[in-house]
């Protein structure tokens, strides 16, 4: 059994056309595109519109095409179905997006980043450093600082 990671990097999606080229191979298939993503980072954030519209099947092949320590955070929804029933899967609601989630467009400054996970660590809870427009560069420094860090 691996211990929880405290910090987790990654993205608002995978399907970034600016990825094609530079974090992507250029002649990568499309269906390879989330197991890729998932040896890079570590969770990814899925906006409403996107999870909802997954099938059973979707869901079955992501989980599938996925490591145990990787995270899929959906973005809460109105009359939303069922998330699927895995430890894998959460549901950011507002309280604990708060309390777990940092936006790196938001906030790109790393030393802040690097004081709020000293202050994570304390409570032993994970925080996902996730980019919404999939700033690659920002990816990078984030995952480097985890490191950096022993995270």
């Amino acid at each position: 059994m691996t211990p929880n990671p405290l910090v987790l990097v990654g993205a608002s999606g995978w399907q970034h056309p600016a990825w094609r080229g530079g974090f992507y191979p250029e002649d990568m298939p499309d269906d390879w595109l989330l197991s890729y993503y998932n040896t890079q980072l570590q969770a990814v954030y899925l906006p409403a519109a996107v999870w909802q519209a997954a099938s059973e099947a979707a869901w079955a092949q992501w989980l599938y095409d996925t490591r145990d320590g990787f995270y899929f955070v959906l973005e809460p929804a109105e009359a939303a179905p069922a998330a699927p029933a895995s430890e894998r899967v959460l549901l950011a609601t507002p309280e604990w997006e708060a309390a777990h989630v940092w936006w790196l467009d938001e906030a790109p400054d790393l030393r802040a980043l690097a004081q709020r996970i000293m202050q994570q660590a304390t409570t032993g809870e994970p925080l996902f450093v996730f980019s919404r427009s999939g700033d690659s560069d920002l990816l990078e420094q984030a995952n480097t600082l985890k490191q950096v860090m022993g995270y």
